[in-house]
């Protein structure tokens, strides 16, 4: 909103979709906004130059071979989500805009796929009952208006969501039974899914794709897969990946568990027949390259979609350089694959001599990290890669690394910045509590406040408490944070508010 470059990408073009499906994709969303190309009731005429707009990509799209999911987008919260409180109008529009589109696509290859309403709310309801309702009177009437128009749209695949396009089981229950009263075998559902939420967005302590990251997956997608899949009613996974992960603000995620997250769920959504669709809205290719911003993060998701990969404890091996040089030991998660060996750039690290094996426990040399060090200069010193016999290989980063160094600083309510010689480190996660223990910061129900919220660290210089984190602070109170880094070290550092100064000061 309001046109297709608003989100920093360029117009979509033939280049970008013939990248797209040689990549290995078959199909596409397209998400469109229609309400702020609308003309007023009764007609609500869309804008003659946007349908073509629009028309012209799906179009595109298509003679590219690929599938086309076309629906209803923004408008869920921009106007549709007043259906309760103003019934008639809402509807009558909603009406009025699928009549339209029906019209403009009835002709269309069976490729080009209806959605009725992205992610589905609703204002002022009395709960989930009311919603469910709403809902369904919102599909019901999508699906008359699709199928009454006539040509290809008589038998095309129509997409329904739940309610919010959540899992939670009352809300696919909900669905489920809207699908039985519609009879109609050419109708499938769609949910979105973005991680356990403390996990995707690094907050509470859940800094790594952990035993509860991957049930959270599990227990959703066999809902999914029990209520429709298993009863013969397809499912898409609309849109899919991390709510932090991003380009522009990396490490937030760290980047072995964002490939952990990606290479669990492919391998799992395969397994439940669940179709995916990645929701990249320039993070993942960049659109006026066409590279992939992280090359190695999309053939992980790639190579998801067919086999399982090897993966270990972590992609970082952190050596101290005020100590000696010890050997270090990885836990190997093979997926039912076997491990083949170490490579080096273009040379083989020799079994028995640089890295030894035990089970499922890799355990690299003294010496052969010695090797790799080298002159031992902060940062990352040599990549490695772990080769399984599928799937894509397992980087490991040999970092080296001192304790953070962090000075006094003073700001205002409007944040903090806190210098800070990071000496090859890297920020994990900020643990915030008053001297009397109680949890300090605007996530007041932990310690461990969330990245970009609180705080973050993007830059090599310093630590920023943002206005949210230290505008919640109680003045005159002391905080004491504990800043954890992923080498396994920590770092306390004390900010006081008073009025509208913030000191902060080392421990």
């Amino acid at each position: 909103m309001p046109d297709e470059t608003s989100w920093g990408n360029p117009p979509v073009t033939r280049a970008l979709l013939k990248k797209v499906r040689s990549q290995g994709f078959k199909s596409i969303r397209l998400p469109v906004t229609w309400g702020i190309h609308q003309g007023a009731a009764p007609d609500h005429t869309i804008d003659p130059a946007w349908m073509a707009k629009v028309r012209q990509v799906a179009d595109m799209a298509l003679d590219e071979g690929l599938y086309v999911l076309l629906n209803m987008h923004h408008d869920s919260w921009m106007w549709v989500n007043n259906l309760s409180t103003d019934h008639d109008a809402v509807l009558a529009r909603y009406r009025a805009t699928w009549t339209q589109i029906a019209a403009e696509f009835r002709d269309a290859p069976a490729r080009l796929v209806l959605e009725s309403i992205n992610e589905p709310t609703f204002n002022g309801t009395s709960g989930d009952e009311e919603n469910f309702r709403l809902l369904a009177e919102l599909n019901r009437v999508f699906h008359t208006i699709v199928r009454d128009s006539g040509g290809r749209n008589a038998t095309r695949l129509l997409v329904l969501p739940t309610l919010y396009t959540n899992a939670d089981q009352s809300r696919l229950d909900a669905l489920a039974g809207e699908l039985a009263s519609l009879r109609d075998p050419m109708v499938v559902t769609t949910i979105h899914f973005y991680g356990w939420w403390p996990f995707s967005v690094n907050i509470a302590g859940y800094t790594r794709f952990d035993a509860t990251s991957e049930q959270d997956l599990t227990e959703t997608f066999d809902r999914v897969y029990n209520t429709f899949v298993s009863r013969g009613i397809p499912v898409i996974i609309g849109e899919y990946a991390l709510l932090a992960h991003d380009h522009n603000r990396p490490g937030i995620i760290e980047r072995g568990e964002v490939r952990k997250y990606f290479e669990f769920l492919g391998d799992y959504a395969r397994r439940r027949k669940l179709t995916t669709m990645l929701w990249d809205a320039g993070q993942f290719l960049n659109r006026n390259t066409l590279q992939w911003r992280d090359p190695e993060l999309f053939a992980q998701i790639g190579s998801s979609w067919t086999t399982r990969s090897g993966t270990a404890s972590s992609d970082l091996v952190f050596l101290a350089k005020s100590a000696d040089i010890t050997s270090r030991t990885l836990t190997l998660n093979a997926h039912g694959t076997d491990f083949q060996g170490l490579r080096h750039g273009s040379r083989d690290l020799v079994r028995g001599k640089d890295y030894t094996v035990s089970g499922d426990r890799l355990t690299l040399t003294a010496a052969a990290l010695g090797e790799l060090a080298g002159d031992r200069a902060y940062g990352v010193d040599a990549t490695l890669e772990a080769r399984f016999s599928r799937g894509v290989p397992w980087r490991i980063d040999v970092i080296t690394y001192d304790a953070p160094v962090l000075s006094n600083a003073s700001g205002s309510t409007t944040g903090l910045s806190i210098p800070t010689a990071f000496r090859g480190d890297l920020l994990a996660t900020m643990e915030a509590r008053y001297d009397d223990g109680s949890n300090a910061g605007p996530a007041n129900w932990t310690p461990y406040q969330q990245w970009d919220t609180a705080f973050s660290a993007y830059t090599g210089d310093s630590i920023k408490l943002t206005s949210d984190f230290v505008g919640s602070l109680r003045e005159d109170s002391r905080v004491t944070l504990t800043f954890h880094f992923w080498s396994g070290g920590s770092a306390t550092y004390h900010v006081t508010r008073s009025g509208t100064t913030v000191t902060g000061t080392t421990a």
